[in-house]
């Protein structure tokens, strides 16, 4: 598979090739700060396969966390890119693709116990309380 995507004002360019390891919605309080109160889309695909094509993303790590993640996202229109948790996989935020329908829809519902009432969960997504990728 590849997936190429990008910011809102077209600084920040990226492609990303391999399989994604799996599809997601996750409702962590930090996702929703993101995602301006939403669950956030993402896809889990393999580091190796990813580079940025256009410009270079802004960093950004909270270190008042224990298990702090590193965001990417565009320092001029501030469209979230990506996250860095674990060494080996990017995680890519489905807003920023070119074609979001590659997404087909999540797999799992991570940190499903920080939702808000509003959040929806599709029925028969295997749901995880307290998340599989912190």
């Amino acid at each position: 598979m590849v997936i190429e995507g990008g910011c809102y004002c077209k600084a920040v360019r990226y492609r990303a090739e391999g399989e994604p390891t799996f599809k997601a919605q996750c409702h962590c309080r930090e996702c929703q700060y993101i995602a301006g109160g939403a669950e956030n889309y993402l896809m889990v695909m393999p580091e190796e396969g990813f580079t940025y094509t256009k410009g270079e993303p802004n960093r950004f790590k909270r270190a008042d966390l224990e298990r702090g993640v590193t965001r990417e996202f565009c320092g001029s229109c501030g469209t979230h890119l990506t996250t860095r948790s674990r060494p080996g996989m990017v995680v890519i935020k489905v807003g920023g693709m070119d074609d979001p329908s590659l997404y087909g829809g999540p797999e799992i519902a991570l940190w499903t116990d920080e939702a808000q009432s509003w959040h929806m969960i599709p029925e028969g997504v295997r749901r995880f309380p307290k998340g599989v990728t912190r």
